[in-house]
């Protein structure tokens, strides 16, 4: 990968810190109930729940772009509240750190060309024109965007556009990279790119924060989880290799489903993560038949136990939602709130 990728400056060992914390869009709205976990410096954690459980909203409140109803957080061992980063050096200090990008790529992207968009933070960070120059060119090399630097953002393609929001945030050179659903709608050039990418910046200490609930790529991207149900708070947090196990856990928070077929005169159960639209036509014994117009041959059913009145004992979890119903959804745009400047 071209470019150079500076060291984080973070020595402490908590990046951040919620202790109870909760939030509500309007009374009676909950987005978040009593959530609390830490992070460590240079560790590579995913915020992981089906959609709806808050995982964007906890985003914005580590980025400083929500405060939150009640609890408390804490970012580099000081109070993280709108209070504070009213204050002009308190907020400098942090949006030097910590960077967020959104699902959505076009709620971030708003200068005429690319090379403003990368521009735009090192610019509202006061540093030097020289030193704005450098990082700019750093970027648009490292991300391979040299020749789209005079291009107008909105005319990109979605994968053209992921790259330069992150362009934009990495220009900043943040300690903490915050990402928000990062694989949506990405082809899978772009998302094996963007792996890549993230594990060469963890490679040298960055801190890395994914909110998703896709599950077949979590553990290129992420070495542990804290998991989000649909009340809210967290549920499980640990090891993601653990977590993926956890048939039981993933049914209940809405990150696969069991979906039952007929094999003749057996029912079937099969496991799916939920990854996107997918349809399932059984014609005859067994068909499978997707989006994607591919056919698939039966999961194979060796040493599966049948029950006397010819139902099938469920099938052990697929979770890593790498099998037949892996798929791609395009979120809805974004919290169109810049977390550059002051």
């Amino acid at each position: 990968m071209a470019g150079a990728i500076a060291q984080p400056a973070v020595s402490e060992a908590a990046i951040f810190r919620l202790s109870g914390v909760s939030y509500q869009y309007a009374p009676g709205i909950v987005a978040l109930r009593d959530v609390s976990f830490r992070i460590d410096a240079g560790e590579r954690v995913a915020l992981l729940g089906a959609n709806g459980t808050g995982k964007s909203t906890l985003l914005k409140i580590m980025a400083g772009l929500v405060e939150p109803s009640g609890g408390e957080i804490l970012a580099f061992g000081e109070p993280l509240t709108a209070a504070r980063l009213r204050d002009e050096a308190v907020a400098h200090a942090f949006r030097r750190r910590v960077g967020i990008v959104f699902q959505s790529s076009d709620a971030q992207l708003f200068s005429p060309t690319v090379r403003e968009e990368v521009a735009f933070g090192p610019l509202h960070l006061r540093l030097s024109p020289d030193e704005v120059l450098r990082r700019v060119d750093d970027t648009l090399r490292m991300l391979g965007l040299v020749e789209l630097a005079e291009r107008a953002p909105y005319n990109l393609s979605g994968g053209e556009k992921k790259k330069v929001a992150l362009a934009s945030v990495l220009s900043i050179n943040p300690d903490v990279l915050m990402l928000d659903e990062p694989t949506n709608g990405l082809d899978p050039r772009t998302q094996q790119w963007l792996i890549e990418l993230l594990a060469a910046l963890h490679g040298v200490g960055k801190t890395i924060i994914v909110a998703t609930h896709h599950l077949d790529t979590l553990d290129l991207i992420a070495d542990r989880a804290i998991v989000l149900g649909e009340e809210h708070g967290v549920v499980a947090e640990g090891a993601v290799a653990a977590l993926l196990a956890q048939h039981d856990l993933l049914l209940r928070v809405n990150l696969i489903h069991e979906h039952a077929h007929r094999h003749g005169s057996l029912v079937h159960t099969h496991p799916h993560a939920h990854e996107g639209e997918h349809e399932h036509a059984h014609e005859g014994e067994h068909d499978y038949a997707h989006e994607s117009g591919q056919e698939h041959e039966p999961a194979p059913e060796s040493g599966q136990r049948h029950e006397p009145d010819g139902t099938a004992a469920p099938a052990p979890a697929d979770v890593s939602g790498r099998g037949r119903d892996a798929g791609r959804t395009v979120g809805a745009p974004d919290d169109p709130s810049r977390n550059v400047g002051v």
